[in-house]
């Protein structure tokens, strides 16, 4: 970008970062997903499809959808002056399984580049796999299971465990194949799909793990579930469903035209014809396989693709307080203070004797982060917008319960008691970790109030806990800070766990 344009840089925006694109050419749609950077917590700033449908008939036929071509062509011409608008000059284009296995697929993906504007890398189907088990690891806090990418054409397996991922396989299940191959008989389809499955070495790997679930389908198939739930978030990644119930679930769209289901204005027109096949492929892998839950996963290839391109050191980065540092940057006060605050917790905690596991400290830091975002917001819902920002942000590497806790911390730290913070969130919690938002909440409070969201104060000001006390230690030169509103503050945590409250001030 050139020096001229800095005056309309948004400060919203994270500084230092080139923005690139990826373009997925897919069986059913053509996607375009422009991010602010290459970081290791990518956020998306533009997001766009069309369902072309450029696979629709290609088992049977061997040939690309003529009406689907002519669509994904308009798409990939428009997608080019977007990019050009966006100044993204690095734009990434890959094509899968419709182009792969139609005879005209090589002319079409001529047409696309020239339409793109940019090279097309046409993927082999155990590269996809590869790379749908890159995304997962990129959007996952230590995976362990299986991932199942979903696409219009085909079904990628490939078996994630920590930073590490097996070889791939692709099997032509994709919601389109099916419909073609099984003459649009789901009966039929489930005995293509119990063949397919047979020779598939994921499917002995997944007993008691996890299933991921990549894909448009089945994120539409989840989306269904969560709102016959009523379920109090709307976050798709993350979102858990028992097994069993999960195939009850699929099982249902089965037999139950997709126009008569609950809800089903939430999926799109395009996508509902393809629900039974994509249930009768979840419901066969449960069925086969017995994992203990799936998992929605909303990173899969193109997040893979960002994932591979990081270095070792970046990709060990943890993803969850990386988007906290970055919310911190984007929104805070004062983004040192924020970091400061974990410090500050972490003497807290370790000297109240609150035991705390290495995965609730990654937490709790993540929360110390989040803490001031909402600052800009009326003081009256400071708590509500904090909330309402975290609990439905583009976090990953978080699971509900985590994403709920991070929430009802930074609401507690502008709310005092229960009645005042969302119930439909507490409900996702457990009781030892909404305890744990309370404390954080009310720890947070004392440090705001001395420290007025400013860094350099609270290294000087530590708070202590004794086996009876908790004592928060002021140098003389912070001795008016001693006031009653401190006291107050002091008062209600120390209630929480079970000390008396003290203010010294040192020389």
């Amino acid at each position: 970008m050139q020096a001229a344009d800095s005056k309309f840089l948004a400060p919203g925006r994270l500084p230092d970062l080139e923005p690139l694109a990826i373009v997925d050419i897919g069986s059913n749609s053509v996607r375009l997903v422009a991010y602010e950077g290459l970081t290791r917590a990518p956020t998306p700033i533009f997001n766009d499809k069309v369902m072309a449908a450029l696979g629709k008939g290609v088992a049977t036929s061997g040939k690309l959808n003529e009406e689907g071509v002519d669509r994904a062509l308009a798409a990939l011409r428009r997608f080019r002056v977007l990019c050009s608008t966006m100044r993204i000059r690095d734009v990434r284009v890959i094509a899968t399984a419709a182009a792969r296995d139609a005879a005209n697929g090589p002319a079409f993906l001529a047409d696309a580049q020239k339409a793109i504007g940019a090279p097309i890398e046409l993927l082999a189907g155990r590269r996809e796999a590869e790379l749908a088990a890159m995304g997962v690891l990129s959007g996952f806090y230590q995976p362990d299971g299986v991932v199942g990418d979903l696409g219009g054409g085909s079904l990628e397996l490939n078996d994630v465990k920590g930073v590490r991922i097996g070889k791939g396989v692709s099997l032509r299940l994709g919601g389109l194949a099916l419909m073609d191959l099984s003459g649009r008989s789901p009966k039929k389809a489930l005995k293509i799909v119990r063949k397919a499955l047979e020779d598939a070495p994921q499917m002995e790997r997944l007993k008691g793990r996890t299933f991921y679930a990549v894909g448009g389908t089945w994120r539409a198939l989840a989306k269904l579930h969560m709102r016959q739930r009523d379920y109090p978030l709307n976050v798709m990644h993350g979102y858990v469903i028992p097994a069993r119930d999960a195939a009850d679930f699929a099982a249902l769209v089965e037999r139950v035209n997709a126009d008569a289901l609950v809800n089903i204005a939430s999926v799109s027109a395009a996508r509902r014809p393809l629900l039974a096949y994509g249930a009768v492929v979840l419901e066969e892998i449960i069925r086969r396989a017995k994992p203990k839950e799936v998992v929605v996963s909303a990173s899969g290839l193109r997040e893979g693709l960002l994932f591979e391109r990081l270095d070792p050191s970046a990709r060990a980065i943890d993803p969850l307080i990386e988007s906290a540092r970055e919310l911190n940057l984007l929104r805070s006060r004062d983004p040192r203070h924020g970091e400061e605050l974990c410090d500050w917790t972490d003497e807290f905690i370790r000297t109240s004797h609150l035991d705390e596991t290495p995965g609730e400290k990654r937490l709790r830091h993540a929360a110390c982060l989040l803490a001031d975002i909402g600052w800009r917001a009326h003081p009256d819902y400071r708590g509500e917008q904090s909330l309402n920002i975290i609990a439905n942000a583009a976090f990953v590497g978080i699971d509900h319960p985590g994403r709920a806790y991070l929430a009802l911390a930074a609401s507690y730290r502008h709310m005092d008691g229960d009645d005042d913070v969302s119930p439909h969130v507490r409900t996702l919690a457990s009781a030892r970790m909404l305890d744990r938002a309370q404390v954080l909440g009310a720890a947070t409070r004392v440090a705001y109030v001395i420290s007025a969201a400013m860094a350099d104060v609270l290294p000087r000001a530590p708070l202590i806990c004794t086996k009876s006390k908790m004592t928060l230690t002021l140098p003389r030169e912070f001795a008016d800070l001693a006031s009653e509103r401190v006291a107050s503050r002091m008062k209600h945590l120390a209630r929480i766990i079970g000390r008396e409250p003290e203010i010294k001030i040192v020389d």
